[in-house]
């Protein structure tokens, strides 16, 4: 199923999230640039190595830098290719905008950094011997998503299901969308655990754990809703809405 649009309308322009965005994108358009190998350095010294971290006399044979935990953070800035950076920038654009509505911009840009970091700190746990460089957004978009689900439970999204020629266009309750979503990482990567290396190399367990995080600790980051004044002409039967239990008007 593939996510078109979401019912709930954002209240203001979601300017980090287009930064986000913008910033991927144009990281990824200097990738394309790079020979290829310095794109293959670049990869292997930005992206989350596991085993550099876990088997840290390989990773000085092999030139590493020592103590270097940046790539933890410059991961999620790169992409392997176009389709990688595109889908991952969908789901940002899709469920972003209302997290980063209830969060404001900056709060909002760290919620979404630190997901990032968990994620690939999860990843690292769950493959610590793996050699492949891992890159992309998806840990700290999957956090995004987790806030989503928890935050606006009563959202739906309209999906389209391809089905041969005839795409399936249908509306379907996001907690349902983004359960399914998780389950699938969930599944996907538990199986990877079996087997040597990724499943489909991709990064199941990073997903898990951003969007556990985005479920845990999405509260920590939301911006205090302030309280409305009453206007003179509300001092009837509608300013009795807003008395609390001593009678008093907060309000005013």
């Amino acid at each position: 199923m593939i996510p078109l649009r979401d019912s709930i309308p954002s209240r203001h322009t979601p300017w980090m999230t287009w930064a986000i965005i913008g910033a991927c994108t144009l990281v990824f358009v200097v990738e394309t640039l790079l020979p290829r190998p310095v794109l293959e350095s670049v990869i292997t010294l930005l992206g989350i190595v596991p085993a550099r971290y876990t088997h840290p006399e390989w990773a000085a044979a092999i030139g590493f830098p020592a103590d270097d935990y940046w790539p933890f953070l410059t991961s999620m800035f790169l992409h392997g290719s176009w389709g990688h950076l595109l889908g991952n920038m969908w789901f940002l654009w899709i469920f972003g905008d209302n997290v980063e509505d209830r969060m404001g911009p900056w709060r909002y840009l760290l919620f979404y950094l630190l997901c990032g970091v968990a994620a690939g700190v999860v990843h690292w746990w769950t493959n610590p011997a793996s050699t492949v460089p891992t890159v992309g957004a998806s840990g700290a978009i999957a956090g995004v998503m987790g806030a989503y689900m928890v935050m606006f439970p009563h959202s739906r999204i309209i999906v389209m299901l391809p089905l041969l020629f005839w795409p399936l266009v249908f509306e379907v309750p996001a907690v349902l969308f983004l359960f399914y979503w998780f389950a699938l990482q969930l599944v996907t990567g538990t199986a990877s655990l079996l087997g040597p290396g990724q499943v489909g190399g991709v990064a199941w367990w990073a997903h898990v754990g951003g969007f556990v995080f985005g479920v845990l600790c999405y509260r920590l980051f939301l911006r205090r809703r302030r309280r409305r004044r009453l206007f003179p002409d509300e001092f009837g039967l509608e300013a009795g809405w807003f008395r609390d239990v001593s009678g008093r008007n907060p309000w005013v």
